[in-house]
């Protein structure tokens, strides 16, 4: 079983004609939603709450497979993203987040310890930032790492983060993780006096043992021991590029759980990580071709 830890929002977002409409969000909660989908064993980590936006989002990860066994709920709001997005399909977000459920995610709700057959858990997004969620997981990754298979998603949100200790937490985090999945962004607010190659040859020294930066219409690239390689993403018609980077990461992990990878000490062929990339790069293509946050199921994984 893979474990997504962090949080679930609602995306604001906005219509053309001044209108917005709600749809669940959320990077860890997407994530968690896409490889249910893809039938992978999946728990979602995370403070929910009784509102009914949050019964709505308990109720889809429940649709979608994924189990609630270590989810807590609370009176708490439901945490808000505005999410302004352009002519392009890109996003931009504002979030509005005082005293809402997602940050509520305290070390007392942790599970003690996790049954044998959690075998991976994936952080990230929000989940390193909102106090004191950001210290609860970072918690629980120092108490897992070197246990089972660690996959971070940064997923950095410019505006929100506070920048010296986000910086420096990160950089723990990363240095705890097996798997480092970022944007090209992402690499470069991190590392900005490095390319992207450079930067992921970098984190590898660190201890990780796969390091994977998505391009967006360009494609991905990995560095994985002596391994250096790019695929190219499909080409598609995109609506918006809303959920896109978490189904990447869930197909990513959906592909090594199924060709049995999912350890501490991931050790992959040069065939095997361009097969990982090329399916995670068509999640996330397929993700695109529609509104919102909606991965693709395992039946839809076909090329475009």
């Amino acid at each position: 079983m893979i474990v997504v830890c962090g949080e679930a929002l609602i995306d604001m977002i906005q219509n053309g004609d001044g209108t917005q409409r709600a749809a669940p969000g959320g990077g860890p909660f997407n994530t968690a939603r896409a490889l249910a989908r893809l039938g992978v064993p999946t728990a979602f980590l995370g403070h929910l709450s009784t509102d009914a936006f949050g019964r709505d989002m308990a109720g889809l990860l429940e649709e979608d497979g994924a189990n609630l066994e270590f989810a807590t709920v609370g009176p708490e709001s439901t945490t808000i993203a505005v999410a302004d997005v352009d002519s392009e399909g890109f996003a931009e977000y504002e979030f509005l987040i005082q005293g809402t459920s997602a940050p509520n995610l305290t070390p007392e709700m942790l599970p003690e310890h996790f049954d044998p057959a959690v075998n991976a858990l994936h952080l990230g997004t929000l989940g390193l930032v909102l106090e004191p969620m950001a210290s609860t997981l970072a918690g629980l990754a120092g108490r897992e790492t070197g246990r089972r298979l660690m996959m971070l998603d940064p997923n950095i949100r410019l505006g929100l983060i506070p920048d010296a200790e986000y910086r420096e937490r990160l950089r723990t985090v990363i240095s705890q993780s097996t798997i480092v999945k970022a944007s090209d962004t992402d690499v470069a607010w991190l590392y900005p006096d490095l390319d992207y190659e450079q930067a992921a040859g970098g984190i590898l020294e660190e201890g990780v043992r796969l390091v994977v930066v998505t391009l967006g219409a360009d494609g991905a690239f990995g560095a994985h021991g002596d391994f250096r390689i790019r695929v190219p993403a499909p080409q598609v018609e995109v609506v918006d590029t809303i959920g896109a980077g978490d189904a990447f990461g869930a197909a990513l992990l959906a592909w090594l759980h199924d060709n049995g990878c999912l350890q501490p000490e991931l050790s992959l062929e040069e065939d095997e990580l361009r097969a990982a990339l090329e399916f995670a790069c068509l999640a996330a293509a397929i993700t695109c071709t529609r509104a919102g946050a909606d991965p693709p199921r395992r039946s839809e994984m076909v090329p475009c």
